[in-house]
């Protein structure tokens, strides 16, 4: 049986050897270090040999003579040019080509706004990173590995500025000391290195600056940016060698093997959910003849990659592809995965089905799957597309750190009663929620939604609300402004943003409908009395997102009832007459039923361009009743509505339109109140207008 030949530096290379020697592949594995020794050392086999040493163009000749070898692979390290020539060299002088195995997850450099926002700065060479480094100040975290330290020693013009990173070796230490380091600023370490273990690092050597390795995943060069992003340190990256070579895949399929990511098994057809129906209809596949693609679903939190969690942080570090919006694909690009910019449901549903080669794909969604985010719509957009369990896709969902948990941390403020709502390319009615819970999380839409805001609070009497205004947050630049409404009346900042607002009085209004007839300005405009209006919202039966009609609304006092009853609804409230305009605008806001809308104009005619109705008040027709029942049944059969008639003639109009058409549901109640006068030492009910509350619905 030939043996293959491997030149080994990297976690490719140990890996490929592993996979051939358990594939009962002889392999000759040639290190340069101890530790390359030590790595190999842990699955060492009659089909695994190590060689240890490193070796001249010469050495390699000769050893390339001893055998016959079926094939030579070079998977030193990237940075390992010179080794890479010798390799080369050698080979060719017998007549040889080397296999050249590329380090998997090879890194895109990032767009200049990128490098700019976490100050990373590229160079092509040590020689350039030392010049850098005489121009700047502050202590500097060199991790590029012992064959380079000399040119930072010796180029570097104050030496003590210098704390090195290597792997553990008596060798190292001296070579160190030669070179005037202290052992304070040597530190032996076997990685790898997670990000908290390199902040911890940076943060207690007072570190400036990193000095890296532009490496790949497997370098730890995600990490290491990560990490100098947290603690604020610039970075100096040495660019990777651009080289041409080949994966790991097809360095087996030119070694006559088939490429499984965990085990020896031979590759077999993938289905999609766009051939998968074909398949079905020529031969339906056993399950063992499908491979499983998964898909994760994954909240990014708030945009930094230190936010993460450890879980999504390792779904994009085994990606084959990651797929996003361009905000977070630009977090990510130190992963050094192949990446896509969608946004949409159906766009992205369309990529994993046109791209059978990506098996691990992870969408990337911002903050947290559950909190306004995209999550709902990409489920829906699978199930139509085939991308399902039954159709050997695995979905997974990844939760990730919201903003609103994330910023109450930093504020110190519980928040399980917290109320969460957002701006962000919708309304919602804040002002009301405000009304009765004490804390409302709101995303925002921008600075001009925060100023917007800030004027509500003002103008519904909330002037005394705590606002909070969180900014780039989990990112360096984060902050939290505080204060008062008035003082975001001007806010200009622009990003992610979103507010707290704390509103220590809330919760001070009943929980039920009956709002006391001396809580509304009335004027000389007639209002729906108190217990009638009790019994006829109570008819109407409103749910928490109704859309209202107030017909005839008057003072407001029906419209402002409903909003507090349909908070996440709207309510309409029509009327023609210029004073009662005025004091619905002021009930409004007296109120705070931010969700009542105002609509000048005489029913019918006023209805037309109004949203259809899941429920109508008619409280005043002016002779107009059949023509509005009209327009509000055409607009939407089945809303339900409800009259206050008082006077006869009306009632018999009302009970010829009950004999015209068919309900599903009529009813006339009687309300008749009495409220006691005092007269002397008396006291006397005195009797109010009988009204007839009646209630239709198709």
């Amino acid at each position: 049986m030939q043996e293959i030949l491997i030149f080994s530096g990297t976690g490719e290379g140990r890996k490929l050897a592993e996979l051939l020697a358990g594939r009962n592949r002889k392999v000759t594995v040639c290190v340069a270090t101890e530790y390359g020794e030590e790595q190999m050392e842990e699955n060492l086999s009659e089909f695994l040999t190590v060689h240890t040493g490193r070796l001249d163009e010469d050495e390699m000749e000769m050893l390339l003579m001893e055998k016959e070898w079926q094939a030579v692979v070079d998977a030193t390290h990237p940075f390992a040019t010179e080794v890479s020539e010798n390799i080369a060299a050698a080979c060719s002088r017998q007549g040889r080509k080397p296999l050249r195995l590329l380090r998997q997850g090879s890194c895109r450099e990032p767009d200049q706004e990128f490098c700019r926002r976490n100050k990373i700065l590229f160079v092509d060479t040590h020689r350039e990173a030392v010049a850098y480094l005489n121009q700047t100040t502050g202590n500097i975290f060199l991790t590029t590995g012992g064959n380079s330290l000399a040119e930072y020693a010796k180029g570097v013009e104050d030496i003590s500025r210098i704390y090195v990173r290597l792997l553990p070796g008596s060798q190292q230490v001296e070579q160190c000391r030669a070179l005037g380091l202290k052992g304070k600023q040597i530190i032996c370490m076997q990685g790898p290195f997670s990000e908290k273990l390199n902040i911890a690092m940076m943060e207690e050597l007072k570190i400036s600056i990193l000095v890296t390795k532009e490496t790949g995943e497997a370098g730890g060069y995600p990490q290491k940016l990560a990490a100098a992003r947290q603690t604020g340190a610039e970075t100096v990256a040495i660019r990777r060698p651009r080289e041409q070579g080949c994966s790991m895949e097809e360095v087996l399929r030119k070694l006559g093997l088939e490429y499984a990511e965990e085990s020896a098994q031979e590759s077999v057809p993938v289905y999609t959910g766009k051939n998968l129906q074909k398949a079905d209809m020529e031969q339906k596949p056993d399950s063992s003849d499908i491979i499983s693609r998964r898909v994760t679903i994954a909240g990014m939190g708030m945009g930094s990659v230190s936010n993460m969690t450890g879980e999504v942080y390792s779904a994009c570090e085994h990606a084959d592809v990651i797929i996003g919006a361009a905000r977070m694909l630009e977090t990510v690009k130190g992963f050094g995965r192949p990446m896509e910019n969608r946004y949409k449901s159906s766009e992205i549903a369309d990529f994993i089905l046109e791209h059978p080669e990506y098996r691990q794909i992870v969408v990337l969604l911002s903050g947290d799957v559950g909190f306004y985010s995209g999550a709902k719509g990409l489920f829906q957009a699978f199930e139509e597309a085939g991308i399902t369990e039954e159709h050997q896709y695995e979905i997974k969902s990844l939760c990730g750190i919201s903003s609103g948990p994330y910023m109450a941390s930093l504020l110190r403020i519980p928040w399980e009663d917290m109320v969460f709502m957002s701006l962000h390319g919708r309304q919602q009615n804040v002002i009301g929620t405000l009304n009765i819970h004490e804390k409302v999380f709101v995303l925002m839409d921008g600075a001009s939604s925060v100023q917007k805001l800030s004027q509500e609070l003002i103008q519904y009497g909330m002037d005394a609300v705590e606002m909070h205004v969180g900014w780039q947050l989990s990112y360096p630049e984060e902050k939290i402004i505080s204060g008062k409404p008035k003082q975001f009346l001007d806010f200009d900042r622009e990003g992610l943003l979103a507010v707290l607002l704390i509103h220590k009085r809330a919760g001070e209004i009943p929980v039920s409908h009956g709002i006391s007839d001396e809580m509304f300005v009335r004027g000389r405009v007639p209002m729906t009395k108190e217990e009638v209006r009790s019994v006829s919202l109570a008819k109407l039966a409103l749910q928490r997102d109704s859309v209202v009609y107030d017909i005839g609304a008057g003072t407001g006092s029906i419209a402002v009832e409903c909003a507090r009853i349909a908070l996440q609804g709207r309510v309409c409230a029509v009327e023609k007459n210029p004073e009662a305009l005025e004091l619905i605008e002021k009930n409004r806001r007296c109120h705070r039923a931010w969700n009542v809308e105002i609509t000048a104009g005489e029913a019918p005619k006023a209805l037309e361009e109004l949203p259809a109705p899941t429920h109508a008040f008619i409280g005043g027709s002016s002779g107009k009743l059949r023509d509005i029942l009209d327009i509000l049944w055409r607009k939407s059969p089945g809303v339900r509505i409800v009259l206050n008639v008082i006077s006869l003639e009306t009632l018999r109009e009302v009970m010829e339109v009950m004999e015209e058409h068919e309900f599903a549901r009529q009813e006339i109640v009687q309300v008749t109140v009495a409220r006691a006068k005092e007269l002397g030492s008396h006291h006397l009910m005195m009797g109010q207008n009988p009204v007839y509350v009646i209630t239709l619905q198709k």
